[in-house]
Order: structure tokens, then C-alpha cells, then sequence
């Protein structure tokens, strides 16, 4: 009752996505004759390199060491602020919704017992 059932296509549609993507074959590298051939070859231009990155991509002074350490304390007491008044305002609802209650029983069931 509670197992998933799982569609079944009773026709093919013939789509077939893969799962698996592969990257596309590099272009083949032609070799070259020897250097005094007679055709007209000629060499490509090497590929410009990336600079090799030295580990670390950001470096801070001591002073920006500080304003990142008092914005992210900032950005924590602004959140936990934010977080704790939204439960004081649903502490402060069900209060007063179970006062309302209360109430409201005590004016029903007043007629009753006398």
C-alpha cells in the first residue's frame, strides 16, 4: 500500500539521454616530416599558459584580518537578534492565544454550573 510504484513506459520513444557525459577527444596533433620536406607545414602557436596560483588566493593584513573578524560578529549578533525576537514574538502569540482560551472556557462554562 505504502510502496512507490514506479512508471513504466509501455513504448519506447526512442530518446536515449546517457547518464554519463564524456569530454570531447582532443583535436589530433599532426607530426611533422622530417625538416627539409617538401610541403608547406606549418608549426602552431603554443597554447599561453596559466599562471601556477601559490596556494593561497588572498592574503590579509592585520587590519583587514580585524574587519573581517567585526563584520562577521556583527553579521552573528544582527542574525541572533533577528532569531531570538521572532521566538519572543511566538512565545508572546501562544501566551496570549492560551489566555484567550481560558477565557473564553471559563465564559462557557459559567452558564452551565449555575
Amino acid at each position: 500500500m505504502i510502496r512507490p510504484r514506479i512508471p513504466v513506459n509501455p513504448l519506447p520513444t526512442g530518446i536515449v539521454t546517457p547518464l554519463i557525459t564524456t569530454a570531447p577527444a582532443p583535436a589530433p596533433v599532426e607530426q611533422h616530416h622530417a625538416a627539409a620536406c617538401a610541403c608547406q607545414h606549418t608549426t602552431p602557436a603554443p597554447l599561453p599558459m596559466a599562471p601556477a596560483s601559490s596556494g593561497t588566493a588572498v592574503r590579509l593584513s592585520p587590519a583587514g584580518v580585524l574587519a573581517v573578524v567585526g563584520g562577521g560578529a556583527a553579521v552573528v549578533l544582527v542574525v541572533g537578534a533577528v532569531l531570538v525576537s521572532m521566538l519572543l514574538a511566538v512565545a508572546i502569540t501562544g501566551a496570549s492565544v492560551a489566555v484567550c482560551a481560558v477565557v473564553l472556557r471559563s465564559l462557557l462554562n459559567d452558564p452551565r454550573k449555575r
